[in-house]
């Protein structure tokens, strides 16, 4: 495993941690946990795919926030069961809503933003 894996793993775990949290605090607002959700799959998909231009890690990480997304107007008994463990309801959520979407968008966004603004200090560093 090369160094950016092992960062984009932590800053993984990270995210992880603090959209969990992000969850048990009445005072965090709802939209944040799918904000860092998304941040997650960035990172997650960064993992996988460490030497692939950002536009596609963006545009597969939006592939994979919206399918799960969608995949939540999907009621059948099977997945409903899934969705009542820990496990469905992080990963596959409850319900399908507008603003998740918007969330997701948003949270990429800005996972792929702050990756550039880093790069580019790394970038100018090291010249």
């Amino acid at each position: 495993m090369n160094k950016s894996r092992i960062q984009y793993f932590i800053l993984f775990l990270c995210v992880i941690f603090i959209g969990i949290l992000s969850r048990k605090n009445s005072f965090i607002p709802l939209w944040a946990g799918d904000f860092l959700y998304a941040v997650m799959i960035y990172c997650l998909v960064r993992i996988f795919f460490p030497l692939k231009k950002a536009f596609l890690i963006v545009l597969f990480s939006l592939l994979i926030c919206y399918g799960i997304e969608f995949l939540q107007l999907y009621q059948g008994e099977w997945i409903i069961e899934l969705r009542k463990t820990l496990f469905g309801r992080y990963v596959l959520g409850q319900g399908f809503l507008w603003s998740d979407i918007l969330a997701y968008t948003l949270g990429i966004t800005f996972a792929f933003i702050i990756e550039k603004i880093i790069l580019n200090r790394f970038n100018q560093k090291s010249v």
